[in-house]
């Protein structure tokens, strides 16, 4: 009786472990995905705080830039490469976002992709 209570016991430690573990691997994807959304509303509050002159393009990529001179964020066209000599010395590019289609932003990098 006593080894067949030992095998009960050993076989439901494994299976809850098993369990138990398979939830915490699902605790971790959501962790990770709230701190994905976390970040997304980090940056929609940016880019809304943002002084700039046009109408953004759901699906474009844009900059988020400081501008030292007149303290503040920008959101501009030009990446940091983009320019026809060199950006300008008073403007910090702090991302590159793009607009998506629930009217929120997301920080991508060069090719397009979240950045995470």
């Amino acid at each position: 009786v006593e080894k067949q209570k030992d095998l009960m016991i050993n076989h439901a430690r494994m299976y809850a472990q098993q369990e138990y573990d398979r939830i915490m691997e699902l605790v971790a994807v959501l962790e990770k995905q709230a701190q994905q959304i976390k970040r997304r509303l980090e940056i929609t509050d940016n880019v809304h705080a943002a002084e700039y002159q046009f109408s953004p393009v759901m699906g474009n990529a844009y900059w988020l830039v400081w501008d030292k001179l007149k303290e503040k964020t920008l959101l501009i066209h030009t990446g940091p490469t983009d320019w026809s000599s060199s950006a300008p010395e008073d403007y910090e590019y702090q991302a590159q976002v793009k607009y998506m289609g629930d009217h929120t932003w997301l920080e991508v990098d060069d090719e397009g992709n979240s950045v995470e």
